[in-house]
């Protein structure tokens, strides 16, 4: 099989984050692909948790919302919105949390609300929070899946969402979050971590055919490159073969 497309390395590295028989509060959009791509291809026993209250879905194919009745068909079990958030998410019952941004700025922190202006007279008004704070501050590790530019990567967002590592260490914990906060951020160009004494994404891989000055160029931010810097493994024919029957 050849080629692929930007999006499609994307998708498959978000995927290869998973790890079979995680339990995943998913997202739609981005992170819904490449959770059900993990299900279907390395990680079979993965767990996939939709805020509408589904449990163990098991889609046929992408759900269209989070309250698609193909989740609740395909699901061990359909509980309530309160039991999810009180009894699952916010005790860290859930291992990895799969985000999208609008905005994301160098310590990991999303906006989904407003961009420009302010809260009451916004440049853009965005489809806003829904659980994604929650996600963002309880999950035991957050996966953040969204295309790289400098429109979407900026030096601070204009509304914090979700609580990312604020503006640097010690700022989660003295808010009480549970969580690890962000841990990955997968673009269409390659793989951002937090550095562990800062707290600031750093570049730490790249996608294949990728420069790192290109990734540069396209963050608001002077980004940190790694010394140490890898290059994601191309897409097997078996991933891309799925990942297309997923979404054709």
């Amino acid at each position: 099989m050849s080629g692929f497309t930007p999006d499609e390395m994307m998708t498959v590295a978000a995927a290869r984050a998973l790890r079979d028989g995680a339990v995943c509060f998913v997202g739609i959009g981005l992170p819904s692909t490449a959770a059900n791509l993990a299900r279907r291809t390395h990680a079979q026993n993965l767990v996939l948790v939709y805020e509408s209250g589904t449990i163990g879905a098991k889609p046929d194919r992408l759900p269209l919302s989070i309250g698609d009745g193909v989740l609740a068909d395909t699901a061990v079990s359909v509980v309530g919105v309160p039991e999810i958030f009180n009894y699952w998410l916010q005790p860290g019952r859930i291992d990895v949390g799969f985000l999208g941004a609008a905005q994301l700025d160098r310590f990991g922190n999303i906006n989904t609300t407003v961009v420009g202006g302010d809260y009451h007279h916004p440049g853009v008004r965005l489809p806003g929070a829904g659980g994604a704070p929650e996600i963002a501050a309880s999950c035991r590790e957050v996966v953040v899946v969204v295309r790289q530019s400098r429109r979407a990567f900026v030096e601070r967002v204009d509304f914090v969402t979700s609580f990312g590592f604020g503006s640097g260490p010690g700022e989660r914990e003295a808010l009480g979050l549970t969580g690890a906060g962000p841990r990955l951020v997968i673009t269409d160009l390659g793989v951002l971590r937090p550095d562990p004494r800062t707290c600031e994404l750093v570049l730490t891989q790249v996608h294949p055919g990728v420069d790192p000055e290109a990734v540069r160029e396209r963050t608001g931010w002077d980004l940190e490159i790694a010394d140490d810097l890898g290059r994601t493994e191309p897409p097997t024919d078996r991933e891309l073969a799925v990942l297309r029957e997923l979404t054709r």
